[in-house]
C-alpha cells in the first residue's frame, strides 16, 4: 500500500464522511466504519458500548458525535478502552462557552433546540471538555481547524460556523 498512514493497522471511524472514508479506506489495512444508524457505515455501533476488544485500533476518528450522546463520558471510556497504547483518538465538538451545558431531563425537541442549538443534541460543551477526555485517561492537545490550510478545513469538513475543536488524545 503506497500511501499507507504511517505506523496504522486499523482505523475506527465514527459517524464517517465521505469525504475522509475512502481516503482512509485506501490508506489502512484494517478501516472500520460505524454509526448508531443501519445502512450509514460498515457496522451498527454505539458508542456507549463498543463492541470491540480492548486495544484493537490505532486511530479513532469521532467527529459531531459526543455532543448526541447521552453518556458522552461512558463513550470517552469506550473509545480509551478500545485504542491500542500509543493510539490517538481525534475528536471534534462544538465548544460554546466555558462550561458544559447539559441536562438530560430535557427531551422536549423545541426546548433541546433552543438550549442546546439542535434538536438532537444533549449538550453543549465548554472549555472544560478537555477535564472529561482527560477523566477518561486521554492525555489531550486541542488543534484548532484554523491551523489548517483552508483547503484542507473545506475538504475534510473539519469546521463549520461555531466554534469547532479537535482534540488529539493519546493514549
Amino acid at each position: 500500500m503506497q500511501n499507507r498512514l504511517k505506523g496504522t493497522e486499523s482505523v475506527l471511524h465514527f459517524a464517517p464522511e465521505k469525504s475522509l472514508t475512502g481516503w482512509l479506506r485506501s490508506r489502512v489495512a484494517n478501516y472500520i466504519s460505524c454509526d448508531l444508524n443501519p445502512g450509514v457505515a460498515d457496522q451498527v455501533v454505539d458508542i456507549q458500548d463498543i463492541p470491540f476488544p480492548d486495544k484493537s485500533f490505532d486511530i479513532i476518528w469521532c467527529s459531531h458525535v459526543l455532543e448526541h450522546v447521552p453518556d458522552d463520558r461512558k463513550a470517552m471510556r469506550e473509545i480509551h478502552r478500545v485504542l491500542r497504547d500509543g493510539g490517538t483518538a481525534l475528536i471534534q465538538i462544538p465548544v460554546w462557552h466555558e462550561v458544559t451545558d447539559e441536562d438530560p431531563s430535557i427531551i422536549d425537541k423545541q426546548e433541546r433546540i433552543r438550549r442546546f442549538y439542535q434538536a438532537d443534541h444533549v449538550r453543549l460543551y465548554g472549555d472544560d471538555v478537555d477535564i472529561r477526555l482527560k477523566e477518561a485517561g486521554f492525555s489531550v492537545r486541542t488543534v484548532r481547524p484554523h491551523h489548517f490550510e483552508p483547503e484542507i478545513v473545506f475538504r475534510n469538513q473539519i469546521a463549520q460556523p461555531g466554534n469547532y475543536e479537535i482534540f488529539l488524545c493519546t493514549k
